[in-house]
């Protein structure tokens, strides 16, 4: 009995997760019209699945190859037996990523024509992976990890039909340490079928070593490692931002979703105090989604190190809280017109490199204060070079 075949959706209205995705997709089947298309995303999140479905329901043949093994005359082959037909072939390549240059190239005329229909999967970023003139002509969707009610809701239903007992820890742990993996939840749960019909945390975690992780998935750990992690960071606990990281590293986290908490924690919490800090960070998301796991774990921990030991400001955050909140509370002002360069009056325009670097001039016709300098690390030294440049004017 292999669980994910058995109950492999049919229809997309059966699938979990993706809401999004799904009602696209179902319009694109009721108006009989689907594109190529790019899956990208986590493995067990849908991708095959859903590939599936729109062929069944637009009644294509489905072809499933897998890139790492692909002969591009595989394709000449399948598109030559529709040749002259009313009828379209849907190829699913698996491992899209895999395939080399010239064999994406051999893909280019079959798409451009709509010979056929090619659905792609992979689980590395497509930007990095996929040339431009194959990206060009897919559209791209992203399958997020299933959420931890996803896969509850996939195990109710699963339970309906299949009789067996499971208490709430032992229900909390399978979905948990599945990590947003549908595939690898079914395969825990068919193994542990094999073994007792009541199904207990201990025969799971002998299935699936506990050293596996927690998963973070679930409806609380997730955020709550997150928030953890952020909180600790911004308080300069540096063990304390390791210590979560690296929670959320064995539960089977995205190393991308990681990376971008900590870009966006480089420019809010600590901002100009140490700008070099959003350089780290952002560099860290790039070098994360090339490498992934396990190299990806020492990028991370070099990264939150840095963040938690960088001296912490939240001005530039506030101050563009501040601009927006005025912005939506209060008319538009009006650009003052020597700042127009269509405006004959720019002439009155003041130049400030004529006048050292600095000249008293207003850009704004309302006297308006948004950003308060903490006078942090480098912010004091900012603050230091804008009282030079007016005193020396």
């Amino acid at each position: 009995m292999n669980l994910s075949v058995k109950f492999r959706p049919n229809k997309i209205e059966q699938m979990v997760g993706h809401d999004d995705i799904r009602e696209i997709f179902a319009k694109f089947i009721k108006n009989k019209n689907i594109p190529h298309s790019l899956f990208f995303g986590s493995a067990g999140s849908g991708k095959t699945t859903m590939a599936k479905i729109i062929a069944k329901q637009m009644e294509y043949e489905f072809f499933e190859l897998d890139g790492a093994n692909l002969k591009s005359e595989d394709i000449r082959k399948i598109i030559a037996k529709f040749e002259g037909s009313f009828y379209l072939p849907l190829i699913f390549i698996d491992e899209f990523h895999r395939l080399s240059k010239t064999q994406q190239e051999t893909l280019l005329i079959p798409m451009e024509e709509k010979k056929c229909i090619i659905i792609g999967a992979t689980t590395e970023n497509p930007k990095f992976t996929v040339s431009s003139g194959i990206r060009s002509r897919m559209m791209i969707f992203e399958f997020k990890p299933l959420s931890y009610d996803d896969l509850e809701k996939l195990l109710n239903d699963i339970q309906k039909s299949i009789y067996f007992q499971i208490n709430q820890e032992a229900k909390e742990y399978l979905i948990s340490s599945s990590s947003g993996d549908a595939r690898s939840m079914l395969n825990l749960l068919e193994y542990a079928l094999n073994i007792d019909k009541n199904i207990s945390l201990k025969t799971l975690k002998t299935l699936r070593c506990s050293s596996f992780g927690e998963g973070s998935s679930s409806k609380d750990t997730h955020y709550n490692l997150i928030s953890a992690m952020i909180k600790s960071l911004r308080g300069s606990d540096v063990d304390a931002a390791i210590y979560y990281l690296a929670r959320l590293i064995a539960a089977g986290e995205e190393p991308e979703f990681l990376a971008r908490r900590m870009v966006i924690f480089a420019s809010e919490d600590i901002g100009n105090a140490n700008p070099n800090a959003l350089n780290i960070a952002t560099n860290t998301m790039l070098a994360v989604s090339k490498i992934g796991y396990p190299e990806a774990r020492i990028i991370l921990s070099q990264c939150a190190v840095y963040l938690a030991n960088s001296p912490k400001s939240n001005s530039s955050y506030k101050a563009i809280n501040l601009a927006l909140d005025y912005i939506a509370k209060n008319p538009a002002l009006p650009v003052p017109p020597y700042l127009i360069n269509t405006n004959p009056v720019k002439k009155d325009y003041l130049y400030p490199h004529d006048f050292g670097g600095w000249v008293e001039q207003k850009y704004m016709l309302k006297d308006l204060k948004f950003y308060h300098s903490n006078g942090i690390g480098f912010e004091q030294t900012l603050d230091d070079w804008l009282i030079k440049l007016k005193f020396k004017n």
